[in-house]
C-alpha cells in the first residue's frame, strides 16, 4: 500500500489542533453556602473549601474550558469575602472569567453542587473587575443565645488531677477538668429570656465597636503599631430577642469596611463577657490601646455573611447601558428560604446536639479566678497581670 502524504498530514494536523476556544465573560458570580463541613471559603487543592467545590462544578456544568479547567487562576477566580472554616454566608460574590451562553448555566452549576451551595445567579461586569478589590464594605449577622449574656455562676475553678465525672471538660493548660453542663442545667439555659437591662447592657458594649479603632488585639499576628489592624465599622445593630424551638437568641449585624481574621467573633466574646460580668464598657474602649490581651474568640457557629456591598463600583457603572449593578434584591426570597433551611435551622440543630455556646461559656467561667481575664472587672480597667509580653 502506498505511503498517503496528504492523509497522513491531514491526520496529523487534525490530531494537533487545539480545542476550540470558547468565549468568555468576566462576571460577578452570587452564591451562598453553609460552611459546616468545610476548611473555609479559600481555595486550596489539598483541602475541602468553597472556592473548591465551586470550581469542580464550574467544571462539570461547562462554565470554564477544559484548557482552564486544571487551576482557578486561569479564569482569574476571587472571592470578594473570605470566610473561615465553619463560617456559613447568605451572599457572597466570586469574580472569574466564564463561558455563559447556555442560558441554563446557573441550573446546571447548581445540579453539581452539594445542596448546602447555592449559586443565585451571575452579573456581567467590567474586564478589570476583580471581587475583592471593588468591594468596599461587607455585612455580617451574629446569632447567640441570650442565656450567654447572664451573670456566670460564682464559684472558682478547682484544679484536680483526675475527673469527677465521665463527661467533665477537661482544660489542658489549666491542668483541670470543669464539669459539663447537666441536661436539666441545660435545658434550664433555654428557657432563659433576657431582661431589657441586660439586653440594654450588651447594646452598649457593641455600640463601642462603631466608628474607627485598632483592633490588634481581635485578631492574630498584629500589634497596635501594624495599619492594618485599624478597621473602620461603619454600623453595629443589635436587634431584638427571637424564640426558636423554645430557646431565644438575639442577632448582632455588622457592616465595615473589611474585617480580620477572627475579628468579628473576637468582638461578640467581649461584648459577651462585658455584659455578663457586669464589666464597664470602658474596658473596651482600652483594648484598642497599644498593651496586647487575650481576648477569646466565640463560637464560628453563630457567624454569617449576609453579602458584601460594591456601591461605589455600581455608581461607576450606573451611566454604562451595557453593565448592570451587582445587586442580590432579585434574589431575596429564594436567599431568605436557603438562610433559613440551610442556616439558622442548621445552626440552632448543632446547638442543641453540641451545646458549643455552653461548653464556651464553662470555659471562661473556670478562668475567673486567673491572670488573663482579670480585665473583666468592676472598675472597668485592664490590670498589669491581663497584659501579655512576648
Amino acid at each position: 500500500m502506498l505511503y498517503n502524504a496528504r492523509l497522513a498530514f491531514s491526520l496529523t494536523r487534525s490530531f494537533c489542533t487545539k480545542p476550540q476556544r470558547l468565549h468568555k465573560t468576566k462576571v460577578a458570580l452570587m452564591l451562598g453556602f453553609n460552611g459546616t463541613g468545610f476548611q473555609g471559603m479559600q481555595y486550596n487543592p489539598s483541602i475541602r473549601s468553597i472556592e473548591q467545590t465551586l470550581f469542580e462544578a464550574l467544571c462539570k456544568a461547562g462554565a470554564v474550558s477544559e484548557l482552564n479547567s486544571m487551576d482557578p487562576k486561569k479564569i482569574q477566580m476571587a472571592r470578594a469575602a473570605r470566610t473561615d472554616k465553619g463560617v456559613h454566608a447568605v451572599g457572597n460574590v466570586v469574580s472569574a472569567k466564564l463561558v455563559v451562553e447556555d442560558p441554563d448555566i446557573v441550573s446546571k452549576i447548581n445540579q453539581h453542587l452539594p445542596d448546602q451551595i447555592k449559586v443565585w445567579g451571575y452579573t456581567p461586569v467590567t474586564g478589570g473587575f476583580h471581587a475583592k478589590k471593588a468591594c468596599n464594605g461587607r455585612e455580617y449577622e451574629y446569632w447567640l443565645p441570650t442565656y450567654t449574656l447572664e451573670m456566670p455562676p460564682s464559684r472558682s475553678l478547682h484544679l484536680r488531677s483526675s475527673r469527677e465525672h465521665p463527661s467533665d471538660l477537661y482544660i489542658a493548660e489549666e491542668n483541670a477538668y470543669i464539669p459539663v453542663s447537666t441536661r436539666e442545667s441545660i435545658a434550664e439555659k433555654h428557657q432563659c429570656r433576657i431582661s431589657s437591662t441586660k439586653l440594654e447592657q450588651f447594646r452598649d458594649a457593641m455600640a463601642v465597636f462603631q466608628g474607627t479603632h485598632n483592633f490588634h488585639n481581635y485578631t492574630i499576628q498584629r500589634n497596635s503599631s501594624d495599619p492594618s489592624a485599624n478597621r473602620y465599622i461603619m454600623r453595629v445593630e443589635v436587634g431584638q430577642p427571637k424564640q426558636f424551638d423554645g430557646m431565644e437568641w438575639v442577632n448582632v449585624k455588622l457592616r465595615g469596611q473589611s474585617f480580620m481574621l477572627h475579628q468579628i467573633r473576637k468582638m461578640i466574646a467581649m461584648a459577651m463577657l462585658v455584659t455578663r460580668t457586669d464589666t464597664p464598657t470602658s474596658v473596651i474602649s482600652q483594648s484598642f490601646e497599644h498593651h496586647k490581651i487575650n481576648i477569646p474568640k466565640a463560637p464560628a457557629l453563630g457567624l454569617l455573611l449576609e453579602k458584601p456591598l460594591f456601591d461605589g463600583y455600581n455608581q461607576r457603572i450606573a451611566d454604562r447601558p451595557d453593565r448592570s449593578p451587582i445587586s442580590f434584591d432579585s434574589y431575596k426570597d429564594a436567599m431568605d428560604e436557603f438562610k433559613e433551611r440551610w442556616i439558622i435551622d442548621e445552626m440552632l440543630a448543632t446547638e442543641k446536639e453540641q451545646n458549643l455556646f455552653d461548653r464556651f461559656l464553662l470555659y471562661m467561667d473556670a478562668q475567673q479566678t486567673g491572670p488573663v481575664f482579670s480585665y473583666l472587672n468592676k472598675e472597668g480597667c485592664i490590670p498589669p497581670e491581663a497584659i501579655l509580653t512576648f
